[in-house]
């Protein structure tokens, strides 16, 4: 049975088969899209140092044929033949990528996959759908990558550009003109799909079967899986095939109207009914006329009504604001009801395409202004998150309970800095969100920031956090504490509104209660207006302690827009 891998997922070919022979197909495609179907041979600084190794329809294989071109078979779109103990040393990766040709997007795209086969059995497959990218126009479906041994990785991660943009993220040049592709033998020659080299040994058994029927035979050494869907055989095709030989008809998308005598209707369209009849044959009335009366017509496609009653005729004027409107069945203003608008709305589709849920290839991935995404499957390192705050999840994901300890809970409770966590771990997507609060990522690579712990909705479990204390006289408890992050990893703060983030300059004062977070080389000092004055006297201006802040350029404060 074929293993099933998610995006972000890897494994060791060693575990998924022990040979090295391998066929890899690609299954992409949508609506009116074309596709260029490439592998990428790089070097050890994922670059494409040897242009031999860029394997695409102008170059169907490497010098030593490690990596072939094989062309749709199968069922699949494109297919290739790697053989992984025939590369060079110089080549440590292999980047299977699908950029369209044309316009269009990626989002476009049915169902799809990239297969692994060895030995005639499927044994891993990565499937993908449209709507896991947006707007780009190319996607980095798969790697094959040499670290001590040889893995393979499900990226599926979107690219911007197309083929050319590719070839250049990867270090290749783009030629002003593509050099014509070699020769193929002629249809006529009875060449099999894979034929070996000339000179070289018979022709192993690999590649999809012959179109004829032959008598039953062992499953092939190497190819498709036995029973896969088979291509039909292509007929011989010109050299240079015309696409949409036939000419284009513009149709109306009603039939035109028959002339007949002034005054009369023309007939109405086969299966609907006439103008001035319902569909079951009765003649329809005007509203509040007799029966026999025909209804008005409507106006052309872009004229106005006419006001009911007739033009000239009192129209009904709208309830005053806070005023109830006719009660049910009371006659309308000039014995007509109001007309119901008609014609269709944008579909379901069109209405919802702007709430998708946005990847982006990354760890992280903001969603909206209040909802984040994780992908637990990028790294494997667990994630630690306020507890309640995951709102949806997909794949195989465990949450327990993440404690503090005895120390943590007596710290926590003392200082007001005590969290309620809980780990994530597992394979799979979580988006947390809590009480409608924007969600802010930050990406900590060594540095450290302070975040008063009611602001904390997530964070990567390799960040160091501890509660920091900040001095103070004239406050009651004489001080004030904060959670301090350090190490490398994202954390992500909540704020109630848009923050703003300030310089911190000599001057820089912040209210306590609406500060979020400040970096942590700021020197803080704890400004206090308490005073024997606001005792002998009623009334103050509410604003006792504040924040003053001091550093070096570059430190700066976040704060948002309401006190906690």
């Amino acid at each position: 049975m074929a293993r099933e891998f998610q995006r972000g997922h890897k494994a060791k070919i060693g575990d998924l088969t022990a040979g090295t022979d391998l066929y890899v197909g690609v299954q992409i495609a949508g609506p009116g899209l074309t596709f260029d179907i490439s592998c990428f041979g790089l070097d050890a600084d994922e670059r494409l140092s040897d242009d031999r190794y860029f394997i695409f329809f102008n170059q169907p294989k490497s010098p030593e044929e490690s990596i072939q071109l094989l062309g749709a078979q199968a069922g699949d779109s494109e297919s290739f033949r790697v053989t992984l103990d025939k590369i060079p040393s110089h080549i440590q990766k292999l980047s299977f990528t699908a950029a369209l040709d044309g316009a269009g997007q990626v989002s476009q795209i049915g169902p799809g996959y990239l297969r692994i086969v060895a030995g005639g059995e499927e044994v891993a497959r990565y499937s993908f759908t449209g709507s896991e990218f947006s707007t780009e126009r190319a996607v980095m479906l798969g790697d094959f990558y040499l670290k001590d041994v040889w893995r393979f990785a499900a990226v599926g991660q979107g690219f911007d550009g197309g083929l050319d943009a590719l070839l250049k993220n990867f270090g290749g040049e783009v030629a002003e003109e593509a050099e014509a592709a070699p020769e193929q033998p002629a249809a006529a020659q009875g060449v099999p799909g894979f034929a070996p080299p000339p000179g070289a040994a018979p022709a192993p058994s690999f590649g999809a079967p012959a179109a004829a029927p032959v008598p039953p035979r062992p499953a092939p050494e190497f190819g498709p899986p036995p029973g896969a869907p088979q291509a039909p055989p292509a007929a011989p095709q010109p050299a240079a095939p015309q696409v949409h030989n036939a000419p284009t008809i513009a149709a109306p998308m009603a039939p035109p109207a028959v002339p007949g005598p002034p005054g009369q209707q023309p007939p109405a369209p086969y299966g609907q009914p006439a103008p001035g009849q319902d569909p079951y044959g009765q003649p329809q009335t005007a509203p509040g006329g007799f029966p026999g009366q025909q209804a008005p017509q409507a106006p052309p496609y872009g004229q106005p009504a006419p006001p009911p009653g007739g033009y000239g005729a009192p129209q009904a004027q709208p309830a005053p604001y806070g005023q109830p409107g006719p009660p049910p069945g009371a006659p309308y203003p000039g014995g007509q009801a109001p007309a119901v608008p008609q014609g269709g709305g944008p579909g379901l589709g069109v209405v919802l395409d702007k709430y998708k849920e946005a990847p982006t290839g990354q760890r992280w991935a903001p969603q909206n202004s209040r909802l984040i995404r994780v992908d637990l499957g990028v790294d494997g390192q667990p994630v630690l998150a306020r507890q309640g705050s995951m709102v949806l999840y997909q794949g195989k994901v465990d949450f327990g309970y993440k404690g503090a300890g005895f120390r943590g809970r007596v710290v926590g409770n003392a200082t007001g800095q005590e969290m309620q966590l809980m780990r994530c771990t597992g394979q799979g997507q979580v988006f947390f969100a809590e009480n409608s609060a924007h969600v802010h990522p930050i990406e900590l690579q060594g540095d450290a920031i302070c975040v008063s712990a009611e602001s904390v909705l997530a964070f990567d479990e390799s960040l160091q956090h501890e509660v920091r204390r900040i001095e103070g006289h004239g406050i009651p408890g004489g001080a004030l504490f904060t959670m301090q992050f350090q190490g490398t990893g994202t954390l992500v703060v909540k704020t109630q509104g848009t923050p703003v983030v300030l310089p911190v300059t000599p001057t820089t004062f912040a209210d306590a209660n609406a500060i979020v977070a400040w970096s942590a080389a700021s020197q803080v000092i704890i400004s206090s207006q308490v005073s024997l004055r606001r005792h002998a006297f009623p009334g103050h201006s509410g604003e006792t302690v504040n924040l003053q802040f001091r550093g070096a350029p570059g430190n700066f404060i976040v704060v948002q827009p309401y006190e906690v």
